[in-house]
């Protein structure tokens, strides 16, 4: 079939965009990311003398840089509409957050949704494939303090004992408040035909949607993170509880992401924006940690149902377009999320004016020493 001319100028426009934002995409990460490597190496004598404020400013850094990204997909027109309970009334306690894994894209996402619940962004620790470790962000994770976790048999008893280790030494001593884990342990379209596969042999549920989830860091994140209590007070004999005593972890965040027709956007659609402009739907479900059982097989069955609850979430998404409403009710109420545009230009333009400065700094010193 001829290609008309108003379909080639439409294909020239979308691979001239698509060109023009990598190139953005590109200059973006050269600016931001080593200003954030400078600005924290001039800090270290901050961070021998006030740790709390050396990791209060990382963090804001921290959460500039998702802001940047989340700008890629916000100015590609791709947008997040809101579902069920409003996070924002537990964005300063602790919590887990449980994501159900598509692609990339819901990395992307979540950076974006979670921009304006506060001081979530640049207090939250994310779990994620090693494999990030080697990225363009992989060092400003390591900085800020997140969990790389190597997929795999072999490498399981090993992997949730570093990372005992790693919550024991960073979360608290950073201020750390959210816990992001996917705990299907990789993309839906790699793991769904082997967890079926499980699920048959086991008689457990037929999921398409989802996989069933994986117990380990869930299990070490909640023993390690949530305070001990006996006869529902905190285990220790103190009965004033200083507001500067860690509490524990307080919730667990049930958060189920549905693209529409079930067409995930993954991390090249989100810097080239190829696509037309699209509504991601998120859906939130709010746990008290005190009602999630602690015993391996009894959490194991609570964290299969709030999978098998995703997966009819996202089948009645696939077939109306909407979530469910919540027991009780007869209409689901969404909220749009918005970011300011204004904000976003402005963190942009001082990651661009911060590089402009180290540039200057170096060729100034550059020339002093030679």
């Amino acid at each position: 079939m001829a290609v008309t001319l108003e379909q080639a100028r439409r294909v020239g426009y979308t691979c001239l965009k698509a060109l023009l934002r990598f190139a953005f995409m590109v200059a973006n990460n050269l600016v931001a990311i080593p200003s954030y490597v400078l600005y924290l190496i001039m800090l270290q004598p901050l961070r021998m003398l006030d740790s709390k404020s050396f990791w209060y400013i990382e963090g804001v850094l921290f959460k500039w840089l998702l802001a940047m990204v989340a700008s890629w997909g916000w100015w590609a027109g791709y947008t997040v509409v809101e579902w069920g309970d409003d996070v924002k009334a537990v964005s300063e306690d602790e919590a887990v957050v449980l994501v159900n894994h598509q692609a990339t894209g819901d990395v992307c996402t979540l950076m974006m949704c979670l921009q304006d619940k506060g001081t979530v962004v640049r207090q939250m620790m994310w779990l994620m494939d090693h494999i990030f470790k080697y990225t363009n962000f992989g060092i400003v994770s390591l900085i800020h303090g997140d969990f790389f976790i190597r997929q795999g048999r072999t490498h399981r008893d090993q992997q949730l004992v570093l990372l005992k280790d790693h919550l024991e030494k960073y979360y608290r001593s950073r201020n750390r408040k959210w816990i992001v884990l996917f705990p299907e342990g990789g993309f839906l379209r790699k793991r769904r035909e082997t967890s079926q596969a499980f699920a048959k042999k086991n008689n457990l549920p037929f999921l398409k949607h989802v996989t069933l989830p994986r117990l380990g860091a869930t299990q070490v994140i909640l023993k390690t993170l949530v305070a001990p209590q006996e006869n529902g007070t905190p285990a220790s004999g103190d009965t004033v509880i200083k507001e500067s005593k860690a509490k524990g972890l307080q919730w667990v965040i049930d958060t189920t992401i549905a693209y529409p027709k079930g067409e995930p956007i993954d991390i090249q659609t989100w810097i080239l924006g190829y696509r037309q402009p699209t509504v991601t739907h998120v859906h939130y479900r709010i746990f008290p940690v005190k009602d999630v059982p602690a015993e391996p097989e009894a959490l194991t069955d609570w964290l299969y149902q709030r999978f098998i609850e995703k997966e009819d979430l996202l089948t009645h998404f696939y077939e109306t377009g909407a979530f469910p409403p919540p027991k009780g009710q007869t209409k689901a109420i969404s909220r749009e999320m918005t970011l300011s545009n204004l904000w976003l230009v402005g963190i942009q333009s001082l990651a661009f004016l911060s590089g402009g400065m180290w540039y200057c700094i170096f060729q100034y010193l550059y020339h002093c020493l030679f």
